[in-house]
């Protein structure tokens, strides 16, 4: 029995619950100062005493022992972003110059993942996707295995290079264009997940409308991707899903079925009002908070067992399916915080699954995602800015947050 292990334990489970060292000391007939000892490390409770805080905190011995083992699997697209400074964008058959080129992981698996073993070390991590048997795939597995992620079960293509983007940035305007091969990602499909060997918390994917084989038709559930979220769930595991954005008509197709089978829907303003055809801006650009949550009622009436997340750059929304609904507006952020804007999505996703996960209330759930999210604009890369959970915390409460 590791008493670092038992005592932070302890001292989590206390803290969740709302009492003090000297409340839980009267509960177990001991001194707070021996609490003190156990959660510092210094000590930990006889074999006789675990069985009775387990009873206090609702847990077993087991987890008390050894904590939350199960952790968070991340599945979905996997790619490399290739960010390429130009001259200027050429006219159609002209050449232009690229100055500079910087190499960094993208997609939802590296993005969300990452940040999640930033904010917490100890979450056991595992991603799922597919890569090619190449170097840029060898790079994005080097870079998640470098956070301690389990990447084992990340399948290789024998066809496909590993999904990449293309990003030329013109140096003077700082305006994008975006040239993206689908590769390895394409063929992601449920063959590819052993959802016999699943073990864990949570069961994040995305993103649906970018993985082919995920959004063909099923007969019986109306894509792949619900599918595999019907038999996730159905071993006890809560799934959540994200989308990507994109124009068209496709969304209430591909995003409808998924719900059903989702614990938690976490997405955009946009992308969540795609689905529903609602307009989430008033006729002014302003957040039409009205159109969202009725957006989020209707995720609830698809099928979403537990609550709903969705952000945008004014706040962020929880809707929990007892009707619970819950705004917290955005950061406001000094000038010159902002460096780049390409994993800020992922990062509210990712705060948002650490606070699922953590058992963290609506309203904390949403101020820790935006406070991820904020730092995750830090750096111009998607990954690069996010902190522990302890700077996640002192950056939420040192900024003040918008009016809405």
């Amino acid at each position: 029995m590791n008493s670092l292990t038992v005592g932070k334990n302890i001292a989590k489970l206390r803290k969740k619950l709302g009492i003090t060292q000297t409340e839980l000391a009267g509960m177990l007939n001991v001194t707070d100062k021996a609490i003190s000892k156990w959660e510092c490390g210094q000590g930990y409770p006889e074999i006789t005493q675990l069985p009775a805080l387990s009873k206090i905190f609702g847990v077993s011995t087991d987890y008390l022992i050894k904590g939350n083992s199960k952790g968070i699997v991340i599945a979905g697209n996997i790619l490399a972003d290739i960010v390429c400074s130009i001259d200027k964008y050429p006219q159609k058959g002209m050449l232009t110059n690229i100055t500079s080129q910087v190499r960094s992981v993208g997609g939802c698996v590296p993005n969300t993942i990452i940040d999640i073993a930033k904010m917490d070390s100890e979450v056991y991590l595992t991603a799922l996707g597919k890569v090619g048997n190449d170097e840029i795939g060898k790079y994005v597995l080097n870079q998640m295995k470098s956070n301690g992620i389990d990447v084992s079960n990340v399948k290789l293509s024998a066809s496909k290079p590993t999904s990449c983007t293309y990003v030329m940035a013109e140096e003077k305007t700082g305006e994008r264009t975006f040239f993206h091969d689908r590769g390895a990602n394409s063929e992601f499909c449920p063959a590819d997940i052993d959802i016999d060997s699943l073990d864990c918390e949570i069961f994040h994917i995305g993103y649906i409308l970018l993985l082919d084989e995920m959004d063909k038709k099923d007969d019986e559930y109306g894509t792949q991707m619900a599918r595999v979220l019907h038999d996730v769930q159905a071993k006890g595991i809560r799934t959540s899903i994200d989308v990507v954005s994109e124009e068209g008509d496709r969304f209430a197709a591909k995003v409808v079925p998924a719900l059903k089978y989702c614990n938690f829907a976490i997405m955009n303003e946009i992308e969540s009002c795609m689905v529903t055809g609602l307009d989430p801006k008033n006729s002014d650009g302003s957040i039409n908070v009205d159109n969202i949550r009725k957006t989020m009622e209707k995720f609830i009436e698809y099928g979403v067992k537990e609550k709903v997340i969705i952000h945008c750059r004014e706040a962020g929304f929880s809707l929990s399916a007892n009707g619970d609904f819950t705004v917290v507006p955005s950061l406001e952020l000094p000038s010159g915080f902002i460096k780049g804007n390409v994993g800020a999505g992922d990062a509210y996703a990712a705060g948002s699954l650490y606070g699922l996960y953590s058992g963290f209330g609506d309203k904390e759930i949403l101020e820790f995602a935006s406070a991820a999210a904020a730092y995750s604009l830090s750096e111009p890369d998607a990954t690069s800015g996010m902190q522990s959970k302890e700077k996640i915390y002192e950056l939420e409460k040192s900024l003040k947050r918008m009016s809405l």
